[in-house]
This record gives C-alpha cells, sequence and structure tokens, in this order.
C-alpha cells in the first residue's frame, strides 16, 4: 500500500502543477478534477489501512462535493464565464 500512496502523491504534484500554471481556464479545470479524484482515492486507501469507516464515508462526501463543483465550474464556464 505504501508504494501505491506515493505514487498517488507524485502524481497529485504533476497534477497540481497543471492547476497553477495550466494554460487555459479547461485545463485547470480539468487539473482540479484530476486532483480531487487522486486526493478521494487517497482517503479511501487511508480509510482501508486503519480501518475506519468514518473516513469511507468523508471520501463520499468529498467526491460527490468534487464532482457537483466541477460540474458547476464547467457550466459557468462554458457560459462565457461571467463575461457579457
Amino acid at each position: 500500500m505504501l508504494i501505491s500512496e506515493c505514487v498517488l502523491l507524485l502524481s497529485l504534484l504533476a497534477v497540481l502543477y497543471r492547476v497553477i500554471r495550466g494554460p487555459h481556464a479547461w485545463d485547470r479545470l480539468l487539473g482540479y478534477n484530476a486532483a480531487s479524484n487522486r486526493i478521494f482515492v487517497l482517503l479511501a486507501i487511508v480509510s482501508v489501512i486503519s480501518g475506519r469507516h468514518a473516513y469511507l464515508d468523508a471520501t463520499i462526501v468529498y467526491a460527490a462535493l468534487s464532482f457537483l463543483g466541477v460540474v458547476i465550474l464547467a457550466r459557468f464556464m462554458e457560459r462565457g464565464g461571467g463575461h457579457r
């Protein structure tokens, strides 16, 4: 499990680079989505390792809120990002 956690953390750093340095807003949004996916996979792994089921509940809530946030941001950007 330690190897998979390290690989996920390294890939999270690579994705966060895309969030910060993305040339377009869509690249940043995709980076945010990928980063949030990696975070809730890490939370699920920690939950399984520690044996605490409350972490799984938090992971499900985090995943749902992250998905909702991406959908809302995508709709906002699709409509012009507030520029008229």
